[in-house]
């Protein structure tokens, strides 16, 4: 995702970035999830957005 608030769509999409609050809010609104669903997901797969979305797939409720 582009770090130009601006135009907070345009970036890169494949990867997530914790370290940045409007990627953050982008994400958890984007896959349903907490923040803390979120890290958790990020520890164990990496910030792939794909490897992220599978694996909150195969952990629903979590």
């Amino acid at each position: 995702m582009s770090d130009d608030l601006n135009n907070p769509g345009a970036g890169d999409r494949a990867l997530i970035s914790m370290s940045e609050n409007h990627e953050v809010r982008y994400w958890t609104d984007k896959l349903g999830v907490s923040r803390e669903t979120l890290q958790r997901a990020l520890d164990e797969v990496g910030n792939s957005a794909q490897a992220v979305r599978e694996h909150l797939a195969g952990h629903p409720g979590d």
